[in-house]
């Protein structure tokens, strides 16, 4: 089967000409606290309030945590985001604490002490860029995607440090390729994913080793670092970077400059470093989890890649990208059919979707329905199905658990810790099952 991560030609020439897409402004003002009077001005779709000097909006305020909100539009709307904060974001009558709510510009929140008032910055215009280098994961016309392009044709010639956020399979390795193709760097792409490494190996496999360094080091060993020697270092899942690792890469991105482990001799860093996550870091710096100074220096500048239900519309483009990647002549679903897959949540978001153009053509209609599982449908013999007896019963155990931990748990970070699962999955899932935990 034919692997292409080329885009068709059709595909590139229809994106090349979409006209300037229109950029509104956020604006967020003081309007009452120690801070009174002090304005923040963004003019991208993206506005974020804390203690921490990064912030747009930097308070002085002590009630405030170090990322206390974020505000950014999707599409036609505005939505806040309380990434973990101490005290919580009060929105009217209602207390935003790690949740998130869309709102109607203006609008006044209370953070702390703080109030601050939430309006419409001035609207501009912005071309997004796009060629065959961006891959599949920039392809769309929706407003993120091109919103996305255009800041990757903006990042890419600089050598900034980039942090790239979003949920899994959401396309963050391919945007950061992306970056790296763009950037004029003619060394390799090293990608390290940080939890896919034992804690105890990571400092060996992202600086290296001499010879004799530990036992079992029968010979030097070059790191990610150096192997990405002129080129481009994704540090992938950077939140799971071990606690005791994390003023050791500082170090490196402050010096430029790294030791290999045992090793007595300096090597010069000679690679731009790119990060990603699926996880919410500022939430992990508020909470301690997460070094404030070493966030700052991996994310210079912040990309979100948004996932597959926040463009859907992007659907039939990327569809026949992953057909024509795959060898296919044709896009294997017709409108209908693009339709209900418009419906689905896709947790999985594009590598769900290539899993699905990849089923129908090896399967035909036979692969999954596309309306989703037909839960408890008998076969010709009155027989349920495995498949969905298996989705039954994992349905009925996530609500009977989920009822349990909500009930047991004060607060979603409280539920999240005791069941030892990521926050935003955690989020995900009571939404799916209509719970909440406050």
């Amino acid at each position: 089967m034919k692997q292409d991560n080329s885009t068709g030609p059709e595909t590139t020439r229809r994106l090349a000409e979409q006209p300037p897409r229109p950029v509104r402004g956020l604006r967020a003002v003081v309007v009452e606290g120690l801070d009174a009077g002090r304005t923040a001005t963004c003019d991208e779709e993206r506005l974020t309030v804390g203690v921490a000097q990064g912030n747009d909006l930097c308070l002085t305020d002590r009630s405030v945590s170090r990322f206390q909100l974020e505000v950014r539009r999707e599409g036609g709307r505005v939505l806040l985001v309380d990434p973990g904060s101490t005290n919580g974001t009060r929105v009217g009558p209602a207390l935003l604490q790690d949740q998130a709510v869309f709102v109607r510009l203006p609008v006044t929140v209370r953070c702390g002490e703080t109030t601050i008032e939430l309006t419409d910055g001035a609207a501009t215009f912005a071309r997004d860029e796009y060629d065959e280098h961006l891959g599949l994961e920039i392809v769309g016309d929706s407003p993120a995607m091109r919103a996305l392009r255009a800041q990757v044709a903006k990042i890419a010639p600089t050598a900034s440090n980039v942090l790239l956020v979003g949920e899994s399979g959401s396309g963050k390795e391919r945007v950061a390729e992306s970056i790296h193709a763009r950037s004029g760097r003619t060394g390799p792409f090293v990608v390290f994913d940080c939890g896919a490494v034992s804690s105890h190996l990571v400092a060996s496999e992202l600086f290296g080793h001499e010879r004799g360094a530990f036992t079992g080091a029968h010979r030097q060993h070059v790191g990610a670092l150096e192997r990405a020697a002129g080129g481009t270092l994704l540090l992938d899942e950077i939140g799971e970077l071990p606690a005791e690792l994390q003023p050791w890469l500082l170090g490196v991105l402050e010096r430029r400059r790294f030791r290999r482990v045992g090793g007595e001799r300096d090597v010069a860093l000679d690679a731009r470093v790119l990060a990603a996550t699926h996880r919410d870091l500022r939430a992990d710096v508020n909470d301690g989890a997460f070094r404030l100074d070493l966030f700052f220096r991996l994310a210079v500048v912040t990309l979100r890649v948004p996932p597959l239900r926040e463009r859907t519309r992007d659907l039939p483009a990327l569809v026949a990208c992953f057909a024509e990647a795959l060898g296919a002549e044709a896009p294997p679903f017709d409108e209908e059919e693009l339709r209900a897959l418009a419906t689905r949540r896709w947790p999985g978001n594009l590598r769900e979707l290539r899993n699905a153009v990849e089923a129908r053509l090896a399967l035909g209609p036979d692969a999954m329905p596309l309306g989703g599982v037909e839960r408890g449908a008998p076969n010709d013999a009155g027989f349920p199905r495995f498949r969905d007896a298996k989705a039954d019963a994992v349905r009925q155990f996530e609500e009977h658990y989920l009822r349990q931990l909500v009930a047991a748990a004060p607060s979603l970070r409280a539920a999240a810790r005791l069941a030892d699962t990521d926050r935003g999955y955690l989020r995900k899932l009571l939404e799916r099952h209509g719970l909440t935990s406050e």
